[in-house]
Formats: C-alpha cells, structure tokens, sequence
C-alpha cells in the first residue's frame, strides 16, 4: 500500500511511518550513523518488529525521505527528510538553562564594544554548537532613522557634465550621511538653500520614508513655497533616499570555530568536501550575501544542504536569524554553519536567543 506519495506533507503519513521517521532522524542527529530496524525495534520502544520496522523503512527510502549510504540495512535521513523533520516533526522549546546562563554571562559585559560585543557573540555560537559561529555586522542603512537637518552643498559638473550637489543628511542621532546627486543646469544656489530649508522643517523629528508622502502632497498641491527648480531637487532627492539600500562592502563578517567545523564535519564528509566548505568560508562577500537573505524573515532561517546556494556540495547546514535595532528595523545577522546533523532542536533557540541579546546590547550600547 502506497505510504506517502512523492513531496507530499507531513500529514499524509500514517502514525507508524511517522514514528519511525521520527525515531531514525533523531539517532542520525545524535549519532551521525544509520540505523538498521532490528537496533531500531530494541532501542526506539515502539511496538514494532524488526521486519515490520524493516517495511517501513523501504516505503520511506522509496518516497526519498531515507538512504542506505551503505550496503548494510541502515537507513539515515536524506535533506529531504530533514526538511521535513524539521518543518514537521521538531519540537523546539525555551533555550536550555546552561546555554541561556552562558550567553548571558558573556554577552553582558557592559564594558565590552560592538565589534567584541560580536566576536564574543560569534565564539559562542561556535562553541555551543560545536560548528562555525556567524555574525554580520550591522548595515549603516539609515532607512528608519529620524532626521534633524538636511543641506544641499553645489558641487563642480560630474563625469556626466550635469550639475551635481553634495546632500548632507543630520540624523537625531548624530550620525552624518553625505550623497552625491546630479541635477539639471540653471538650478541657482538660493533654489538649493531653499530645498535645504524647507527639508529640514518637514524632516526634523522624522524619517524619510514616514514624511515623503505628506512633502510630495505638499509640493503637488501648490502649498510650497518654493520655486519649481527646488521642488524637483526633493522630488528627486525623496524618491533616491527613502528607499533601502544595504552597502554590502561596508559590511563586516566575523566568523569563529573554524577549526571546530573541521572537526565535526570530518566524522561524516570526505577531505574534498570540507576543502570546498572552507573555500567558500574564505569568500566572505558571498556569505554576506547570504546572510542577508535572512533579513527577509522575520526570524530563524534554516538551510539544509543543497538548499544552501554557498555550502551546496559540503553537506553543511546554516542555521541564522537577523537581529533588530530598538525600532524593530533589522540591522545584522548570526547564525552557525555546521553538519547537516546538527542538533536543530537546541540551535534554533540558540540562534534567536543571541540575536534578541546582540541587538538589545547594541541598542545599550548606543543610549550610553
């Protein structure tokens, strides 16, 4: 009788297929070997015989959720499987007591800056998940933040011969931006200085993405008392700066447990693979890349495998979750890179726990 037909959910398991799954990824995760059904039917406590066991097991490998790596009968998860371990059949709680206790500890030392803020927060992952620790630093995106004063500054004619301004944007937090933008010839310096003017009192107190609309109706309407030349300059300028933007080369990747790694991921991959693994370790700019794809979910991400564009052929999981600023903006991420049998019910709460500690110490650090 078919059991589970190809890609099908979870729930299309009946309760004996899903127990042995079940009771074979959680052996696989903690022993890295696979299983045979008579070991299974002794060690598992289900009511089951080993041949029983055995049928099962052959339904599942059918269907692409097991793989006998091996001429033995031992079956193990294949990254289909795990996926669906994962989405389906992984109970995750509250951290585990000793891992909250320690990170606690290290991630609050109010002396500490952001950059060892980050490496301490990198080296623990490591060393709790017995993998690679992972932390991105934060983005200096500005998108979010309030804005107290913006002056537009006439430049010399670009590589292009238009006309080019320097824009100084002042933040309520002091932090100064300087864009260039190009603009049409004629604009007069006092069009400039009226387009500063008029931003800075629409802007303080705001953020550019909050305050675009109600200036664009502003100027639409005829209410602004400004010269056309001026209003272009922030139809421009507006339409540029409220839009995210994340400068990846500005971007920091600080990486911990290398040598950990190695050690975890040679019981189970071949020299070659882990070579491949560290390549790609060394090509920093790609991982950053990756790792920003975790600041489109708003939580824990998981790559299993192949299902990892970077890792695909070293048989790796990256298991990362982005953290926020005290306005919920995401800013950065963490994350640990580890064999594909990594102990997920313990590291996804992990994960997230550091994310939540390394963005309220940051948000600490910066009202200091």
């Amino acid at each position: 009788m078919s059991l589970l037909p190809p890609h099908m959910p979870l729930v299309e398991m009946d309760a004996r297929a899903r127990d042995v799954f079940r009771d074979i990824v959680q052996s696989y995760l903690e022993s890295g070997q696979p299983i045979g059904s008579r070991t299974l039917a002794l060690s598992s406590g289900l009511s089951l015989s080993p041949a029983s066991i055995r049928n099962t097991m052959a339904d599942l490998t059918r269907y692409g959720l097991l793989s006998a790596p091996h001429s033995s009968a031992g079956r193990m998860p294949t990254q289909l499987g795990l996926r669906l371990f994962v989405d389906g059949l992984l109970e995750l709680g509250e951290v585990d007591a000793r891992d909250r206790k320690a990170l606690d500890e290290k991630l609050s030392n109010d002396s500490a800056d952001a950059t060892q803020l980050m490496e301490q927060a990198s080296s623990m992952l490591a060393g709790l998940a017995g993998g690679a620790g992972l932390v991105l630093t934060p983005t200096t995106s500005t998108v979010g933040k309030a804005v107290r004063h913006v002056d537009f500054v006439h430049l010399d004619a670009g590589p292009s011969g238009n006309a080019q301004a320097l824009v100084v944007l002042v933040y309520a937090d002091g932090h100064v931006e300087n864009r260039i933008m190009e603009y049409p010839d004629g604009v007069l310096p006092a069009s400039l200085e009226s387009a500063g003017n008029f931003l800075s009192a629409r802007l303080r107190g705001r953020t550019l993405s909050d305050a675009r609309s109600d200036i664009l109706s502003e100027i639409s309407k005829g209410r602004a008392e400004i010269d056309r030349s001026a209003a272009n300059l922030i139809e421009q300028g507006l339409a540029a700066w409220s839009k995210p933007t994340k400068n990846r080369t500005d971007r920091a990747l600080i990486v911990r447990g290398s040598a950990q790694l190695l050690d975890n991921m040679a019981a189970q991959t071949d020299l070659e693979r882990i070579q491949m693994l560290f390549q790609d370790l060394e090509r920093k700019q790609d991982l950053i890349a990756l790792l920003d794809r975790a600041e489109d979910a708003d939580g824990v991400k998981i790559f299993i495998g192949t299902e990892n564009p970077l890792f695909s052929l070293s048989e790796s999981s990256v298991v990362v979750a982005p953290y926020k600023d005290a306005a919920q903006n995401i800013i950065g991420a963490v994350g640990v890179i580890g064999p594909t049998r990594l102990n997920y019910g313990r590291i996804i709460p992990v994960v997230d726990y550091t994310a939540q500690l390394v963005g309220q110490r940051l948000d600490q650090n910066y009202k200091r």
